[in-house]
């Protein structure tokens, strides 16, 4: 077994998804014969991907510094990786990014919330909210009263958060594991980002439901979608979701929702609107004007919470 910690990480990734396969996954006759263990043999894998049985045994304990894009691609198809996992594969492979000089993205945020009529939020590759407008605001309320005063991190409330299992309803568990899989991502993509490190940390040390996530190995980028949250105020509400990235700004998101189709979430959204007016946080001045339901400037994401 590898005892470097990066290593560790691509020694399990490579064996958690070869275990996730079968020979007839693949293309490969399924002779009946028993398995010690579940999944592909190493030397099948090899097979599939063109290389020895001892340089794919090299890559699995981690050696995977220095490989070949073709070698990376070969290994990718041999596995049946998606194109998120393979993006995943490859920043293991060659180190992920360097970590920027650290920069105010509020004017890049404004410019992009600055007309958007819809719940929007701002988040960086460690789950920090930085900013949100204010339908965002009011969306997440719920996170934002978790930390009165601090940074309100996804990742800690969904694993850690009192409130967690009454706003993700009955999806707290897939929720866990789409961001535990996020971190995972992140953490090959910025390997030196030290906020995102020690989110990793301090939930591997407090939460056993994320060293349980943690311990899959799955991988993922939030792109698109939909969601369910449950807001005390209006109730459930079914959401789409769409992920804009920044240009020069690596890791942060912002995240723009809208109403799934089919449902009553247009009405609940405006309930919330009104909901949000009537909240204290929306009159302190530090907040947008309230003249529309959105306005121009973010919502400050350690702001006091009533």
């Amino acid at each position: 077994m590898p005892t470097d910690p990066q290593r560790a990480v691509v020694s399990g990734f490579l064996t958690s998804r070869r275990a996730r396969l079968t020979p007839r996954d693949v293309g490969l006759p399924d002779l009946g014969e028993d398995r010690r263990v579940p999944g592909l043999r190493r030397q099948e894998v090899a097979a599939l991907a063109g290389v020895s049985p001892d340089y794919y045994t090299r890559l699995e304990r981690g050696r995977i510094r220095g490989a070949s894009d073709s070698v990376l691609n070969a290994l990718a198809r041999a596995l049946r990786l998606d194109d998120v996992e393979r993006a995943y594969l490859f920043a293991l492979a060659h180190g992920g990014q360097d970590t920027p000089e650290p920069r105010d993205p509020a004017p890049s945020l404004r410019a992009v919330l600055a007309h958007v009529a819809a719940p929007a939020l701002a988040t960086t590759a460690a789950q920090d909210i930085i900013g949100a407008n204010l339908l965002g605001r009011a969306l997440y309320d719920a996170v934002y009263r978790e930390y009165p005063g601090q940074t309100p991190n996804l990742a800690r409330f969904a694993f850690t958060g009192a409130a967690a299992p009454e706003f993700y309803g009955g999806r707290r568990d897939r929720a866990q594991m789409i961001i535990a899989a996020m971190l995972r991502m992140e953490s090959a993509r910025h390997p030196a980002d030290p906020a995102l490190a020690a989110v990793v940390a301090e939930l591997t040390e407090d939460s056993e439901d994320f060293r349980t996530a943690w311990e899959r190995h799955d991988v993922h980028e939030h792109r698109s979608g939909t969601k369910t949250y449950h807001h005390p105020a209006v109730g459930d509400l079914p959401l789409t979701y769409d992920v804009l990235t920044l240009p020069g700004v690596p890791g942060t998101g912002v995240t723009v929702y809208g109403p799934q189709a089919g449902t009553d979430a247009q009405e609940r959204l405006a309930a919330l609107a009104d909901w949000a007016r009537a909240q204290d946080f929306a009159t302190t001045g530090r907040f947008p004007s309230l003249a529309d339901v959105v306005g121009s400037q973010l919502v400050p994401p350690a702001a006091d919470v009533p």
